[in-house]
């Protein structure tokens, strides 16, 4: 073997060693899934029926949106779903330090934030965000209002990222129900006549 074949061998021996040891390949990513998205959906709407309503925001919807909640849209896709009286329940994604958060939310037929659900959380830090309590503060939110950590929303320490990018999340969703889902509305079914009023109105 001659010294450069040697060279070549000892970094190659190296290397292996390095995978090897999980120094090359470690990314500490710590994948934690708490809900499917179908025990979500039972968790937020219970026995309501939920039907499937996907949305694909145009350009102007998307940099409405932007303008509106002062965050980017970085999906055209709502992946959303309907209850009879116009309530929403939507999975998204956010940003938490370097990996998505997945998670489930409910707005009210007013846009209002009914619940607010993890479904997968990736990062090493931060997982405190799926606290009840703190997640409890989002509740009754809606687009009336631009939502800031530190002022309507308590910071987690060592979780300030995932805290501030769920914070955008929810203004982004809830500014996208004003824009755009609001208008999505069906209008109720009528009721059913009463026995008596379809007999007379049967009468010749």
């Amino acid at each position: 073997m001659n010294d450069i074949s040697r060279r070549d061998f000892s970094k190659i021996l190296g290397a292996l060693t390095l995978l090897s040891s999980g120094s090359l390949i470690s990314t500490g990513v710590q994948a934690k899934t708490y809900l499917t998205i179908e025990q979500a959906q039972k968790l937020l709407w219970g026995d309501t029926p939920l039907t499937p309503k996907p949305v694909e925001l145009s350009k102007e919807q998307m940099k409405a949106i932007k303008k509106a909640s002062d965050v980017r849209v970085r999906n055209s896709k709502v992946n959303g779903w309907m209850t009879p009286d116009n309530g929403w329940f939507i999975v998204d994604q956010v940003i938490g330090k370097h990996e998505n958060i997945d998670l489930a939310f409910a707005f009210d037929n007013e846009g209002k934030v009914l619940g607010l659900e993890i479904l997968t959380y990736r990062e090493t830090y931060g997982f405190e965000v799926n606290n009840p309590k703190w997640r409890a503060q989002f509740y009754g939110k809606d687009h009336s209002e631009h939502l800031k950590l530190d002022y309507q929303i308590q910071n987690i320490s060592g979780a300030t990222l995932s805290c501030a990018h769920l914070t955008d999340g929810v203004n982004r969703l809830a500014q996208t129900w004003k824009l755009v889902l609001k208008d999505m509305a069906q209008p109720p079914k009528p009721d059913a006549l009463p026995v008596t009023e379809m007999q007379t109105d049967n009468k010749s």
